[in-house]
């Protein structure tokens, strides 16, 4: 039986943080401002140990740079719409997380790596339609805005429909990325009361990024 404890990836959160920053390094551009248009589609399977499969797609996603409700100067917005589907064979279940990868005066173009240690799962789902993210220069955030549970159907699926997206503190350029993560397997089960993911063998970890937008 394997455990994944989610409390290990709070703790790396702001390693990883650090890290990514790091590795990345200021990006030398002034206040984006890109016009509205769509975002590709994309998709990924990943086949387990056990040959288990799982099927993330990312379909319909736009993004519009918006003005900043905070009007201080110092804050960037988006919104986003977009649906994001999983879909598993019988018998495997998990839980998938939907959320955005944001950074202030960071290209994020190329940071994938590092997801599992920087997820903010203390967050939870955001039940008012929008992210507010406080970023100073030089930082990124992993935030999860909604999560669910893949049941015996064997599929779930999430819906934006102009999701608001405001940074406040960053007063420069800033990105953001979607992202679909995604672990299942065969006798998957969660337990809340003690923070722990068990599963009768091994399990996948899956992640789907979408592509960069700016925020304005």
């Amino acid at each position: 039986m394997s455990k994944f404890s989610k409390l290990g990836l709070r703790r790396a959160a702001g390693a990883c943080a650090i890290t990514a920053a790091a590795a990345i390094g200021l990006a030398s551009m002034g206040t984006g401002n890109a016009a509205a248009a769509p975002l590709p589609n994309g998709s990924k399977v990943v086949t387990g140990l056990d040959g288990e499969s799982v099927q993330t797609i990312r379909t319909g996603e736009n993004a519009w740079p918006v003005p900043s409700l905070a009007a201080n100067g110092a804050g960037r917005a988006a919104e986003v719409s977009g649906t994001y589907t999983v879909k598993t064979e019988p018998g495997v279940t998990g839980r998938v997380y939907v959320g955005f990868l944001v950074g202030c005066q960071i290209n994020i173009t190329g940071l994938e790596g590092g997801l599992s240690g920087s997820l903010d799962l203390t967050a939870g789902p955001s039940l008012s339609g929008s992210l507010s993210v406080p970023l100073a220069p030089g930082q990124v955030s992993t935030t999860v805005v909604d999560y669910k549970s893949i049941g015996d159907a064997g599929i779930a699926a999430f819906q934006l429909d102009h999701f608001g997206i405001d940074v406040q503190q960053c007063g420069g350029f800033a990105q953001a990325r979607s992202f679909v993560y995604v672990m299942a397997g065969k006798g998957f089960k969660v337990d809340t009361d003690n923070d722990v993911i068990d599963s009768d063998g091994g399990y996948i970890q899956s992640t789907l990024w979408g592509k960069p937008f700016s925020l304005n």
